[in-house]
């Protein structure tokens, strides 16, 4: 059975996933590392409570057989472009090279579709990235996904998006428009964990239906 790690266990997709795998039995402890706790009480968690940039204090933590990597925010919640890229980028990329250099030998992403370094749209451009930088680091193997819209329910009410849920949502009934319909928490969650125990290529991206087609649904 593996050790999993997880960053990013308080936000939509981390906390799917961190009860998807404790209800999973490949799984045997699931280590999350957090700067507030997500009050879970199992077993199979052990939760550190981590300042993100005090690498020293957390680095020899970082041991484990795959680690999942959920991080994320928003501009209105961090402030600034530059909060926000602090902490989709630098700490994403900083936890996962200490977990690389830790002999972790699997690292699973939720990027975002549209991810590209070259992209005018400062997102799509942060995510592409660190889509490149992590990349290059020596996992044995690497997997990306990339989701469109997330649907779930958040701690907080997110207008635009509801209006965007409502309106993508019709589009699994229109053939050939049916990758572009929300990707619900749980969907996600369950591909990232079947991308994780996935082998093969070391470098492996699923966009669109292939994130529907890995969770089976």
């Amino acid at each position: 059975m593996k050790t999993a790690l997880v960053i990013g266990a308080t936000g939509l997709v981390g906390k799917q996933l961190v009860q998807q795998l404790l209800a999973d039995d490949r799984f045997s402890r699931v280590v999350v590392f957090v700067r507030r706790t997500t009050g879970v009480q199992h077993p199979k968690v052990q939760e550190h409570l981590i300042d993100f940039d005090a690498v020293d204090s957390w680095k020899d933590l970082v041991r484990g057989d795959v680690l999942f990597s959920t991080l994320g925010t928003t501009i209105k919640k961090a402030g600034s472009q530059e909060a926000q890229y602090k902490i989709d980028y630098t700490y994403q990329y900083n936890f996962a090279k200490v977990a690389a250099d830790n002999g972790v030998p699997a690292y699973v992403l939720v990027s975002s579709s549209g991810a590209k370094p070259t992209s005018r749209i400062f997102y799509s451009r942060m995510k592409g990235e660190l889509e490149e930088a992590v990349k290059k680091l020596p996992f044995q193997y690497i997997r990306i996904i990339q989701p469109g819209l997330l649907a779930g329910e958040r701690e907080e009410f997110r207008l635009g998006e509801t209006i965007a849920y409502g309106i993508s949502s019709v589009f699994k009934f229109i053939p050939g428009l049916d990758a572009y319909r929300p990707y619900h928490d749980t969907v996600v969650a369950k591909a990232l964990i079947n991308a994780a125990l996935t082998e093969g290529e070391k470098i492996k991206i699923y966009t669109l239906r292939d994130i529907f087609l890995l969770a089976g649904v």
